[in-house]
């Protein structure tokens, strides 16, 4: 129990610690000092004899920090591929804890199904030759959020995680595609996604069974 902890709180203290260098140079320094923190929950998951399903999605999270700190449409491509992947690990993991989204949950789930048609008006005729590849990824990401619906009220926190995943690549893609590269927007939407996601992780790795 010591171990998994233990590097839980490295992970967590390395986020922080990355927090004010989302903006920096790319260099394989920041890259690894932003696929340290996902990559230690997965260990931590891992140790503690989580669900295997939880350490996959984490692993493949750290993998796709590791890819979108790369430059280049590739680099972005295996990030997206791995991200899609980890979404996947966790909707099938939630399938097995949960029951689904309900229909008294309607407001959630018509929110959910208007965002991600609206990203046919404000993302996609951004995205270029992506667009399919992002479509792909809405879809996925948004049916995360769906399922974590269904989860029990024990595991509140991993649907709290889960929103915070949505909330984070909403921002994220408001960044990639939409603010020009000069826009001072995109130093505070590097550091929003940055905590939100961490925060994401951190809510999935304990809701869905870890510590």
């Amino acid at each position: 129990m010591l171990l998994p902890a233990a590097l839980f709180a490295l992970g967590v203290a390395l986020a922080v610690f990355y927090l004010p260098r989302t903006g920096g140079r790319v260099c394989w320094a920041r890259s690894i000092r932003k696929t340290l923190p996902v990559a230690l929950f997965a260990l931590a998951a891992y140790f503690q004899g989580a669900p295997v399903l939880l350490v996959a999605g984490l692993a493949l999270s750290a993998l796709g920090d590791l890819a979108l700190s790369r430059p280049g449409e590739r680099a972005f491509l295996v990030g997206m591929v791995a991200f899609a992947s980890a979404h996947i690990a966790y909707i099938v993991l939630m399938a097995t804890l949960g029951s689904g989204p309900q229909l008294a949950q309607w407001p959630l789930i018509l929110l959910m199904v208007g965002l991600g048609l609206s990203t046919e008006i404000w993302l996609r005729p951004h995205t270029g030759a992506l667009k399919w590849p992002v479509r792909g990824y809405v879809v996925i990401i948004l049916g995360m959020g769906l399922m974590a619906l269904g989860l029990p009220e024990a595991r509140i926190v991993a649907l709290w995680g889960a929103l915070l995943f949505v909330l984070s690549d909403l921002v994220l893609s408001v960044e990639t595609f939409v603010l020009a590269p000069d826009d001072p927007r995109r130093k505070w939407a590097g550091k929003i996604v940055w905590i939100t996601y961490i925060a994401a992780q951190i809510g999935l790795f304990w809701g869905l069974g870890a510590l």
